[in-house]
């Protein structure tokens, strides 16, 4: 990119995953999470999953009312062809993640696949193993895996935003990208950069 191109930047917004961003993982995540540390602490969680998003969702109406040249990126959402239909379907179960990024698509906003499917398939059963046996070898390769996706993560933006655009990353707290992203990229953290607030994100 020359020295005289218009910017590009990136609002690198931390997420916690609420019940609904878990589908098929949420039992076990509640059933492990009650029985180590109570089910209050399970309700804790989801409350401070709600206030969290809150918060986001004010920030997001702080934006333009017209999104025309933002692209959003979201932790979790394959590059797979059909990631409006994965958001509608999160959208209707209530997930506030995707409430909000439907939200922003309908104000002109560009949806992104963000991630590697097969690197999201690893991950789910890393997830399951996880579940099952807490620590170990699993952790291990979990924090591996996580390396890969913020790599794949990272290159995706790279390589699809461009100058005079700007994009919304929604990642969770345990993921490094903004070291991996292109030099000539500002990165905005207009929530802070999650290590404290999004916190709740951390697997269970």
């Amino acid at each position: 990119m020359s020295a005289d191109s218009p910017p590009r930047r990136l609002y690198y917004i931390p997420i916690v995953h609420t019940q609904e961003d878990l589908g098929s993982l949420a039992a076990s995540a509640q059933a492990q999470t009650v029985a180590r540390l109570g089910a209050a602490a399970w309700e804790a969680k989801q409350r401070a999953g709600i206030e969290y998003w809150g918060r986001v969702a004010a920030w997001t109406n702080e934006l333009p009312p017209a999104l025309s040249g933002f692209r959003l990126y979201q932790d979790g959402l394959p590059v797979c062809g059909t990631e409006a239909q994965i958001v509608a379907e999160l959208e209707g179960r209530g997930s506030r993640n995707y409430q909000l990024l439907a939200q922003l698509v309908r104000r002109g906003a560009t949806l992104m696949g963000t991630e590697s499917p097969q690197l999201l398939l690893e991950e789910y059963q890393l997830m399951q193993a996880l579940l099952k046996a807490p620590g170990g070898s699993s952790l291990q390769n979990s924090n591996n895996l996580l390396a890969r996706r913020d790599a794949f993560i990272a290159l995706r933006i790279g390589q699809t935003l461009f100058p005079g655009e700007s994009g919304i990353l929604f990642i969770g707290a345990l993921h490094e990208v903004a070291p991996l992203l292109p030099t000539d990229l500002e990165v905005l953290y207009p929530l802070g950069s999650g290590r404290t607030d999004a916190d709740v994100s951390k697997r269970p």
